[in-house]
C-alpha cells in the first residue's frame, strides 16, 4: 500500500552542513534540481509532486534542514527520481535535470538579496562553530564514563543481543546488499527537531537504546549494521546531527525493526510490548558513577549544553531573516501548476 516516509538527509551539525543524498539515490534516473532563491516555492512544487503521486507510490519526503515549513526533496524509488532543492544538489548526480524555476514566475527578481545572504551564511557558520565548541566539551564528558566502563559486559551484551536478533534469521546469501545514510533530525531555525515517532509507527520491534556519553551506544548500533550488512539486509543507517561520526539510529525494514539512541535530546520510552529498552549504563558500567562524578558531569553538561543553545539560538537569528527573505516572494498557484505540469511533462513519462 503506498505510503509516505519522511527524514532528513541534511543537517546542520559540529563539523558543518552534512549531505547525505548520494547514498540515497545513488542509482536513480532522474534528479530534477529546482534552482530558485525562494524555499517557500520550491517546497509548493515539491508538495504538488506528492499530492500527485502518494496515491500510487511510496513516496519519501526528505525534510528541510532550515526550517519545518520547508522541503529539501521528493524521492519516487520505484521511478529512480528525485526532485531536489539545488541547496542539497551535489556533482555528478544521474541523469541531473536543472530547473531554473525563475523561467516560470513573472515576478520581479531584481532585489538584492546578497546582504540578507551574507548575514545567513556568518550565522550559520557560527552556529556550526558552537556546536563543534560543546563537542569537544562532550568529549570530556564521555571519558568520565568511559574510565568506568567493563568492555567485556558491554560485548557480552552486544552478543546477546545479535543472537536474538539474527540467530534463526536465514542469510541473504544472493543479495548485494545497501546502506543508506540519513539523519532523523538535525538543528534547525526551529530548534533541535527529530522525526523518530514517524520513523517508529512503521516497525514492528524497537529497540530503545539507553545509556550515558561514551558508553558506547553508537559503536553497539554500529556493530549490529555491520551484523545486519554481513546477513544480507539492507540497512539504513541515521547519523548524529551533533556529530555526524556517531549513529544515532539502525533500521533494517526487512526484518521491520530498529535499534536508536533513546537519550537527551531524542528520549523516548516503550509503551508497548514490541518497544524495548536496552541499557549498557546499567549492564555495563560501574554502579554509583552518576553519583561519584556528579559535580563534574553536571558542569560538563551545563557547558556543552550552553553552546549548544548558542548556536541554536544563531539558527534562529538566521532564520529570521530567511523570513523576511522568503516573505518578497508570491507565491502564485497558477505558476506552481505549470512548474508541475513542465515536470510531469518531461521528466516523470
Amino acid at each position: 500500500m503506498p505510503n509516505k516516509q519522511g527524514y532528513y538527509v541534511s543537517g546542520n551539525t559540529a563539523e558543518g552542513f552534512v549531505n547525505f543524498l548520494s547514498s540515497n539515490t545513488s542509482n536513480f534516473h532522474h534528479h530534477i534540481i529546482l534552482k530558485h532563491p525562494s524555499y517557500t516555492i520550491k517546497t509548493a512544487i515539491m508538495q504538488e509532486i506528492i499530492c500527485e503521486y502518494e496515491n500510487d507510490f511510496t513516496i519519501e519526503v526528505l525534510y528541510s534542514s532550515v526550517g519545518k515549513e520547508f522541503l529539501e526533496g521528493v524521492i519516487i524509488r520505484d521511478k529512480k527520481l528525485a526532485v531536489i532543492d539545488e541547496r542539497i544538489a551535489i556533482p555528478n548526480l544521474n541523469g541531473a535535470f536543472e530547473l531554473d524555476l525563475t523561467l516560470f514566475f513573472a515576478q520581479d527578481l531584481s532585489t538584492n538579496i546578497s546582504e540578507e545572504n551574507t548575514e545567513i551564511i556568518r550565522l550559520t557558520q557560527q552556529a556550526y562553530n558552537h556546536f563543534a565548541t560543546g563537542l569537544s566539551i562532550h568529549d570530556d564528558l564521555e571519558t568520565v564514563y568511559i574510565q568506568e566502563m567493563d568492555f567485556t559486559k558491554a560485548d557480552t551484551l552486544f552478543t546477546n543481543f545479535i543472537t536474538s536478533l539474527l540467530g534463526e534469521v536465514p542469510k541473504k546469501e544472493d543479495k548485494k546488499p545497501t546502506i543508506t545514510k540519513r539523519l532523523f533530525g538535525t538543528n534547525t531555525k526551529d530548534g533541535v527537531v527529530n522525526v523518530v515517532p514517524e520513523i517508529l509507527k512503521q516497525l514492528n520491534t524497537k529497540y530503545f537504546l539507553k545509556g550515558r556519553a561514551g558508553t558506547g551506544k553508537s559503536t553497539f548500533m554500529k556493530k549490529v549494521m555491520e551484523a545486519c550488512h554481513e546477513h544480507g539486509y539492507d540497512v539504513e543507517l541515521y547519523h548524529c546531527s551533533f556529530d555526524p561520526k556517531s549513529v544515532d539510529m539502525v533500521l533494517v525494514r526487512d526484518l521491520s525493526f530498529c535499534i536508536f539512541d533513546s537519550t537527551d535530546p531524542h528520549e523516548f520510552f516503550p509503551k508497548s510490548s514490541n518497544e524495548i529498552i536496552i541499557d549498557i549504563y546499567e549492564e555495563a558500567v560501574t554502579p554509583g558513577t552518576d553519583e561519584k562524578y556528579a559535580y563534574e558531569i553536571e558542569n560538563l553538561n551545563s557547558r556543552y549544553k550552553s553552546f549548544m543553545k548558542k548556536g541554536i539560538q544563531e539558527l534562529k537569528q538566521a532564520g529570521e531573516i530567511i523570513q523576511k527573505v522568503e516573505e518578497q516572494f508570491i507565491v502564485d498557484s497558477r505558476e506552481i501548476e505549470k512548474v508541475k505540469s513542465f515536470i510531469l511533462g518531461r521528466i516523470l513519462v
